[in-house]
């Protein structure tokens, strides 16, 4: 059996209304990690007023990363798609209204890749639709939108490992990244309080990503030999530190578009080594090519991504993928197995 690149950044669950607010939050400089202030001081003496934040897709992988770090300063409302159906534009109008947010953030998406090229319909909805009436809703009523995106909308055809960045050309491969550009431009097109957030990789605690999927595939059978794809390059990127990062933009009252990925690449093959190798689990991983692994959805061959305006801007908190992959292996080890074990 093969795999290769899976996950996204929002799943579907049930989560309560508003969250409480914290003491301390974190500040950082270009470099990384700064200091803890007390909420709302920044280095400096600097106050910043506490803001009202709605997140789309608030459960999800990513969602539920950015209310965890939001909520140290800000007052969070993070809904799931069974709270806010953001395909609706009465629901996602009555939501804005209701909680009066200085700043949306859209995590809800729709990202089976491969699903996309046959679920056309909802995969549209979601990803295109969804995004112009959370853009409609935030120019009506004076808010910010962060909408997040994906490397996808590129057709990866640059030799690795030279990057994409802002302002290059699109052209996605996918259905998938057709849905994710448009939806790109239905937000610039409606308001221009927005910013769009490009990612790429994403893993994290909650929610179903590659490495899960390759922790579950050795746990279940070590001795099987798993074909992993060798020719596709990336950023692999912690949605913890890309919450992170999402609160800098925040501070910043940022607009236009953004490129986040950690720093560095590798290839999938790279990275599941990389990881089960952290994780100390035995498996018997082989790497193959795009065209061994056949799928429905054409996947770009080089996904890298430079964050250039975030460099450009001071901005940049993100570090190499392999720091934060040890830190996520530190903290998660014990709770990843068990998760992946009791869905077995």
């Amino acid at each position: 059996m093969s795999t290769a690149a899976c996950g996204g950044y929002a799943s579907f669950h049930e989560i309560s209304g508003a969250l409480s607010l914290d003491l301390y939050r974190f500040n950082f400089d270009s470099s990384g990690f700064h200091q803890d202030c007390p909420a709302g001081i920044q280095p400096g003496g600097l106050e910043l007023q506490a803001m009202k934040i709605l997140i789309c897709g608030g459960t999800g992988q990513l969602g539920s990363d950015c209310a965890r770090v939001l909520e140290k300063k800000h007052e969070v409302t993070a809904l799931s798609s069974h709270r806010l159906d953001i395909t609706d534009p009465v629901q996602v109008e009555e939501a804005v209204r209701g909680v009066r947010p200085s700043v949306v953030l859209n995590c809800a998406a729709y990202t089976r890749v491969d699903a996309c090229e046959s679920d056309r319909e909802a995969a549209w909805n979601v990803n295109v639709a969804g995004p112009k009436n959370l853009a409609s809703a935030v120019e009506k009523n004076g808010c910010r939108l962060i909408h997040i995106s994906t490397d996808y909308v590129f057709g990866g055809k640059k030799n690795p490992p030279e990057p994409y960045v802002e302002d290059d050309k699109t052209g996605p491969l996918s259905y998938y990244g057709k849905t994710k550009l448009e939806g790109e431009e239905a937000v610039r097109r409606m308001t221009d309080r927005h910013i769009i957030l490009r990612t790429a990789w994403l893993y994290g605690i909650n929610g179903n990503n590659f490495l899960r999927t390759m922790l579950k595939l050795a746990l279940q059978s070590p001795e099987r030999e798993l074909k992993v794809v060798n020719d596709q390059f990336g950023s692999p990127t912690w949605t913890y530190r890309l919450a992170l990062q999402i609160d800098r933009l925040i501070e910043a009252g940022s607009r236009g578009t953004y490129h986040a990925t950690s720093e560095g690449y590798c290839t999938w093959y790279e990275l599941a080594r990389y990881f089960l190798g952290k994780m100390g689990i035995r498996h018997s991983i082989i790497p193959c090519t795009t065209e061994e692994y056949p799928t429905p959805a054409t996947r770009p061959g080089n996904s890298i991504l430079e964050n250039l305006r975030l460099k450009n801007e001071g901005l940049n908190i993100m570090v190499h993928w392999k720091v934060d992959l040890d830190q996520y292996v530190s903290e998660s080890k014990a709770q990843l197995v068990s998760g992946v074990k009791s869905s077995a």
